[in-house]
């Protein structure tokens, strides 16, 4: 899955642009190894990975890192721990190497106590090694020893210069740009109209600060875009760019976050993007090359001045120079019918790269504005890399519509405040709508770029190179084993079982299932500005379509966590093509599907149409734990962190908006810093999962999430129903969580719902289990240990234990990790049987199942298609979770 983006490419340079437990000492593990992702990349411009490390082994104050290449010779790594366990010592750590001429195909990294604590990165300006940063007062400067960078403090210039080793300038003025318009027009014979407003903006700086070490540099800019010309518009749609930059590297990392914060039906953004201009003064027009990455390492080579294809000939060696890229012999000693002519041969001052679809990009050229432009063939899908002067990177292209975030209907006349109505259409569509709830305001969206700087046109071949670099970037990760054994993502998945022909038919379905959404993404074209990472929740048989267009059965938006399944897969499996998918989903459903500014701050929307349309904000969909994998996996991903760290108050918003007011029957409404309900599955492990998370991280409310999560743990314990109750009411002033409203005696009450468990509450509470170890709140395990048993055991165990049985549910076969869970811990091989019985004769994806696709075409679709018409996405993510959940606690009782 390649990371797509549109150019907008003027001139030339030599400067580039891409987008893209228990554990004894007895068995103590002081070192683990690192391989690439996607096998040896042919570069290395530094890299950041992570790693786990077991329970009580190495201090977090205490322990230092060194690193080995697979030829046993040492480098230098900076490294910081990103995650501790309870009793302080090491549970993840990441690790920064830097650029080196030689890549090495693994990395070890051997950990040993040390009286020198690890940190995180030292801030102070340093000199180590080839790596300079200077914090000034009016700029901070990196000198990676290939790269010298200036960043400006103020302004609306982020970068203010980027030059070689050897001192050439290669970019300045490096800005972000913005446009929009105030209207859009509804079809072509009012686009005249005048009442629309159009609107440039430029990046204004409000912070700039740098986290350095002698490997690499973080520098992190943040501010708001500010209208340049006509028109008034206030400051608006903040961003947040990180620039990597590693010691030897000529190479810069740009993670670039923006979060929209207008009105939808004032504000169409029509163009995001960064631009760079590069001094050219003294070269030659035909000494300017230009390098655009086409299809599968294609590339156009062209020079501003061509002077290969003219009536006259120049010579060979002439033309051959031009075409590598090379500087051209003086001009005296070309053929004079050509070097007498020179000035009659056109320049071509600007080219433009348009990617609007994923099926199709253009290209085009102009020798200046005011010019007519002359088109270039075109291709599928361009490779993202260009090779230019001034160079303008649009990460949403302005020669694409609008954005046009408004609600796509006007709410059908089911009445802003109307439940009676939104049920009833809920019941039909499957859409849970509510008047003012269907707004974009404060969602966000994440992009990647890399820069490069060359002091002369590289070759095609290292730019083909890039291309790939930038599409598939070079990820370092431990092996399967390793993070297994290390306990410290869980306990409950485990690796690839084929011990039995029903294990090993299992993996089977687990491959076919990825695959399939794998190669949907591509035939579906489920890409796009603010879609791509994500897939959709459910088929349309007679259309044969994904259900696009009806309600809650569009985009999937996390429903049912196949965030948690995706990446479970991929640790136990290390496949890339996993990874890449689950960082795309990470990406998408981290930033769209969740709100950043407001009063929901911190919730994420239920599955629709568009990612923000339902009238459904609640934490399960912006659940932490599908974002902790990448979070440990990539060394502490800075920008996930943020994200993870906005969760931290979204017990808050239960004071503003409750999750069932559509649904309450008990009379209890929200009220700020009060006590405020919410249920102990799909809320409170959303909750707990942040506060566990913070808690490993250490982070500056490290000890108030601590506290939280165990006065809520201890609080479930003393329910006399524990998980059974439901729901409860937590006091935002103590963090305790009391009976909920219809039983505030605690004498018991039974409400259990098939979703509360499939949002990552058996995840985060085996975690929570673990990382407690002794000090767990008593009673917390035998609550957890009863819902395990109970939601699939018979109604007559049901009511015998609860005094009432739970009514009809579904997600049976879900829950058979639950029953699994229990049996592990218990050592119960008649559960194990029972749970291996419900996976195979209940609910969800059996072995009768079809487990192949139906190709489509002709008439009866669009485009030729594969359709597996008999699941869903709920189905797939249940399924896998149990699949893999219950191959490693209970393998031994799938026969």
């Amino acid at each position: 899955m390649s990371r797509q983006l549109s150019l907008y490419l003027t001139l030339y340079a030599l400067f580039s642009l891409g987008a893209s437990l228990n554990f004894t000492n007895s068995t103590l593990k002081s070192s683990a190894t690192v391989h690439w992702l996607d096998g040896k990349p042919a570069y290395n411009f530094g890299t950041t990975f992570g790693l786990p490390w077991p329970k009580g082994q190495f201090p977090s104050n205490g322990t230092t890192f060194t690193a080995k290449t697979d030829s046993n010779e040492e480098i230098e790594v900076q490294s910081w721990v990103t995650g501790q366990w309870a009793d302080g010592t090491v549970k993840w750590t990441g690790h920064a190497i830097p650029a080196s001429e030689k890549t090495s195909g693994t990395y070890s990294v051997t950990a040993q106590n040390s009286p020198s604590r690890v940190t995180k990165r030292a801030t102070n300006s340093i000199q180590s090694g080839s790596l300079v940063v200077t914090d000034a007062t009016a700029s901070i400067t990196v000198d990676t020893g290939k790269l010298v960078v200036t960043f400006p403090k103020n302004g609306s210039a982020l970068v203010e210069t980027i030059q070689t080793a050897s001192g050439k300038t290669i970019g300045t003025n490096g800005r972000l740009i913005l446009q929009s318009q105030s209207g859009v027009a509804d079809n072509s014979e009012s686009r005249g109209n005048r009442s629309i407003d159009y609107f440039n903006f430029a990046s204004k700086i409000q912070d700039v600060s740098v986290d350095s070490n002698s490997v690499r540099a973080l520098v992190t800019v943040s501010g708001i875009h500010q209208v340049t010309d006509r028109g008034v518009h206030d400051d608006w749609l903040p961003f947040i760019l990180r620039f990597y930059l590693y010691a030897n590297s000529d190479s810069i990392r740009l993670v670039h976050s923006l979060v929209f914060d207008g009105a939808a039906n004032q504000n169409f953004i029509t163009g995001v993007g960064i631009t760079f201009g590069v001094p050219l003064t003294g070269e030659e027009y035909y000494n300017r090359h230009v390098r655009i990455a086409g299809v599968d390492g294609g590339l156009l080579n062209e020079a501003v001045q061509g002077i290969t294809g003219l009536r006259r000939d120049p010579g060979s060696a002439i033309r051959k120079a031009q075409f590598e890229g090379g500087l051209l012999p003086n001009v005296s000693t070309w053929s004079t019918t050509v070097s007498k002519a020179v000035q009659w041969i056109p320049t071509w001052g600007d080219y433009s790269l348009s990617q609007l679809s994923s099926d199709g990009f253009t290209l085009k050229k102009r020798t200046k504005a005011g010019q007519g432009w002359i088109k270039i063939p075109g291709g599928t899908r361009a490779g993202g890399l260009a090779y230019l002067g001034e160079i303008t990177l649009w990460l949403y292209d302005p020669a694409a519509e609008p954005l046009d975030l408004r609600p796509y209907h006007d709410g059908l006349g089911e009445g802003a405040h109307n439940y009676t109505n939104q049920l009833a259409a809920l019941d039909i569509t499957y859409e849970d709508w509510e008047g003012g709830f269907n707004t974009p305001y404060g969602i966000a969206r994440t992009s990647e770029i890399f820069i490069f700087g060359f002091e002369q046109t590289p070759p095609r071949k290292k730019l083909a190179d890039l291309t790939e670099y930038i599409n598939k970037p070079p990820v370092l990760v431990a092996d399967p084993e390793h993070i297994h054994e290390s306990k410290a993502i869980g306990t409950y998945w485990g690796l690839p079982a084929n011990s039995s022909a029903q294990a090993t038919a299992i993996e089977g379905h687990l491959d076919f299932l990825f695959k399939f959404y794998e190669n949907q993404v591509e035939q579906r074209r489920w890409y796009g500005f603010l879609d791509y990472g994500d897939f959709m929740h459910t088929y349309d048989t007679d259309r044969h379509t994904w259900r696009y267009d009806i309600g809650g059965y569009a985009w999937d938006n996390s429903e049912l966590s196949p965030d948690l399944f995706i990446w479970q897969y991929f640790l136990r499996t290390g496949r890339a093509d996993v990874f890449r998918f689950a960082e795309a989903l990470t990406r998408h459903s981290g930033e769209v599907d969740v709100y950043h500014l407001g009063d929901w701050k911190g919730l994420g929307t239920r599955h629709g149409v568009q990612h923000w349309s339902d009238s459904a904000k609640q934490a399960r969909i912006s659940q932490p734990q599908y974002r902790k994998y990448f979070y440990y996996l990539s060394g502490g991903d800075e920008r996930v962190g943020e994200l993870m760290d906005e969760l931290l108050d979204v017990d808050k918003t239960y004071g503003l908006l409750d999750p069932q007011r559509k649904v309450r029957t008990d009379g209890w409404t929200p009220s700020p810093n009060s006590t405020v309900a919410f249920s102990l599955g799909t809320d409170w492990s959303s909750l707990a999962a942040g506060w566990l998370i913070a808690w490993e991280r250490r982070g500056p409310r490290w000890e108030e999430a601590k506290a939280k999560l165990t006065s809520t743990m201890a609080s479930i314990a003393k329910l006399k129903f524990g998980f059974v109750t439901g729901s409860g009411l937590y006091n935002l002033e103590n963090s305790t969580l009391g009976p909920p409203p219809a039983d505030l005696n605690n004498t018991g009450t039974v409400s259990v719902s098939h979703l509360s468990a499939v949002f990552g509450l058996p995840e985060v509470i085996s975690e929570a289990i673990e990382y407690f170890g002794d000090d767990l709140p008593a009673g917390f395990k035998d609550a957890w240990l009863d819902y395990c048993y109970y939601f699939n055991a018979t109604a007559a165990e049901q009511k015998a234990r609860y005094g009432v049985s739970f009514g009809s549910l579904n997600l049976y076969q879900a829950h058979t990790r639950l029953a699994a869970y229990f049996a592990k811990e218990k050592g119960n091989t008649t559960v194990a049987a029972r749970a291996w019985h419900d996976f195979f004769n209940t609910d969800g994806l059996l072995p009768g199942a079809p487990w192949n696709t139906t190709h489509v075409s002709g008439a009866d679709a669009l485009i030729a298609v594969d359709e597996a018409s008999w699941f869903a996405t709920n189905d797939v993510a249940q399924y896998g979770l149990a699949a893999i959940q219950n191959l490693a606690l209970i393998p031994g009782g799938i026969s």
